[in-house]
């Protein structure tokens, strides 16, 4: 098993008697049925449906002091923190940015999560994928003490994004622009983050239409390629025509957020895919439910 400290993450606590019901009513998850252990994987959105910033959150036990972390992008905590105070109004709530004192591992490559624990944090299964593994809430000094605790050898944060990028799991800032990506886009409908069925939340109605009209035309999926990954950012062609975004790659593996119609199209014409003078072949997540071109599968 392996562990690693993610140093692009931050956790934000929010905390007091109306801290359920305020998140509930904001995020696109489900947060009344939370449970402490458990985790939700979330976003909160723009009134337009799009993504201000994506995250996970976990309820802490009353032993561990109650309240919900959110585990969050740490160049984005201010933000999430700054909107998040915005829509409190007269909620009986209290938000810290605890940033500067905890921080997020993840470990992966163990079979049993239920019975995974540390005492130097919050430990809770990545809600997105269980293959994924696990998360800790933890200080930063005690992340080797930690990855003790559950069996894992440290590793490096590359050793993580190379097993995400190899699974298909979408990163925001990386493989989707935040405040221009829908959740359909994102994927989040496919890894839990959006619960069709809670009340209302910021940015419901657009997220509802897309779900049941099945307008999604976008999506980060999954691409091979030889050779060194293309730079993330990078248009992805076919032919004369662009058809998508370059996202993260490692080791002939990567994310690329793409016009399904437009690589339908491409496959059916023959024409290669290239971002960077780098050829891509698309291929399919073992997760993903939605139509896809070619049906072609991610781990072939």
């Amino acid at each position: 098993m392996l562990a690693a400290l993610l140093p692009d993450r931050g956790v934000i606590r929010v905390s007091g008697e109306d801290a359920r019901h305020f998140l509930n009513g904001i995020v696109t998850s489900n947060i009344e049925t939370l449970t402490p252990g458990g985790a939700r994987y979330a976003a909160l959105l723009t009134p337009q449906g799009k993504i201000i910033v994506d995250f996970l959150i976990t309820e802490a036990g009353l032993d561990d002091g109650g309240g919900f972390f959110v585990d969050a992008p740490k160049a984005l905590t201010p933000v999430l923190v700054q909107k998040l105070g915005f829509y409190k109004l007269r909620a009986k709530v209290t938000i810290e940015d605890l940033s500067d004192r905890l921080g997020v591992m993840a470990a992966w490559d163990r079979t049993n999560l239920d019975k995974a624990d540390t005492e130097f944090g919050l430990c809770f299964a990545d809600p997105r994928l269980p293959a994924l593994g696990l998360r800790a809430v933890v200080p930063p000094q005690a992340a080797g003490d930690a990855a003790a605790d559950l069996g894992a050898a440290l590793s490096e944060a590359s050793a993580y994004e190379a097993h995400r990028i190899a699974l298909g799991v979408p990163r925001g800032g990386e493989d989707f622009s935040y405040a221009g990506t829908f959740p359909h886009e994102a994927d989040m409908d496919q890894l839990g983050g959006i619960d069709f069925h809670k009340g209302c939340y910021i940015g419901q109605e657009v997220v509802s239409r897309v779900e049941h009209r099945s307008t999604a035309r976008s999506r980060v999926v999954p691409v091979r390629y030889e050779g060194p990954a293309p730079m993330p950012g990078l248009d992805v062609t076919a032919g004369d025509k662009q058809v998508g975004m370059m996202g993260s790659g490692a080791n002939g593996r990567g994310l690329a957020l793409l016009r399904l119609d437009r690589i339908a199209d491409a496959i059916a014409a023959g024409t290669p895919l290239v971002a960077g003078g780098v050829t891509l072949r698309v291929t399919k997540a073992d997760w993903a439910r939605f139509e896809f071109p070619g049906d072609a599968k991610a781990a072939e």
